[in-house]
């Protein structure tokens, strides 16, 4: 596994060190334990894992020009990712990772520990933490993987990303028809488009990143409570 993923990041002059690949080792050995515990993913194969996980959340760093120390958060992070991987890649980042479900969080906080990486974990819904003071508006960066469609996304993530930050959805191949949807949320909400890139991993998945700029503070009935999120989506007239 760690032979495949360190080829195919040094492919991008991505070059791992003795203690990151044992980390990524670590987390994969992790991920299959609790995974017979509670259902993390459905993704168990060590080379699928290697690109479909890992692989595919450092690819953030490929398109994001991400500054030392930045302050990012991984809402919705589920399993870890793409959070976790970035941390493994750039240890200079802040990082916070927020999940709806506490037992997950009781599987993040063992593979922090374990790997000794330093993450803020939090208990929240996406919509409650982007009402919380202590996080909005408080972030470089806010991603998302594989969470919700670009409409009801952006408004979870979006009011987390201070102005002149950056929201970074990671979709899979249908992500630039999703990013056309979504654009009336995204400039409701602050953003604009920076960037839209499509790519495929190394196994051929096809996968969309979309990058969006906060350019203005987000409306504070922004967002919503989660009922009129998925039931209303934004900008869909």
């Amino acid at each position: 596994m760690i032979d495949v993923l360190t080829n195919a990041l040094a492919t991008k002059d991505i070059v791992l060190s003795d203690t990151q690949k044992q980390q990524f080792q670590k987390y994969y050995e992790l991920l299959i334990e609790w995974n017979n515990k509670m259902n993390l993913t459905a993704i168990t194969e060590e080379n699928e894992v290697a690109i479909k996980h890992f692989y595919d959340s450092i690819t953030l760093l490929m398109f994001v020009d991400v500054p030392c120390g930045a302050k990012v958060i991984d809402v919705g992070t589920g399993a870890g990712f793409p959070g976790i991987p970035l941390k493994i890649v750039r240890p200079d980042i802040k990082l916070t990772l927020l999940d709806s479900l506490n037992k997950r969080l009781i599987f993040l906080n063992e593979v922090c520990n374990s790997l000794g990486i330093d993450a803020e974990i939090i208990h929240k819904r996406a919509e409650e933490g982007g009402r919380d003071k202590k996080l909005r508006d408080k972030f470089d960066i806010a991603t998302s993987r594989a969470v919700a469609n670009m409409n009801t996304l952006s408004e979870y993530c979006v009011p987390y990303v201070k102005v002149g930050g950056k929201f970074v959805a990671m979709k899979g191949k249908n992500g630039v028809a999703e990013f056309e949807k979504g654009i009336g949320a995204v400039k409701i909400l602050g953003g604009e488009k920076e960037n839209v890139a499509e790519f495929s991993l190394p196994s051929g998945d096809e996968r969309t990143i979309i990058v969006i700029n906060k350019k203005s503070p987000t409306p504070k009935e922004f967002p919503r409570q989660s009922g009129k999120i998925k039931n209303k989506p934004l900008g869909i007239i």
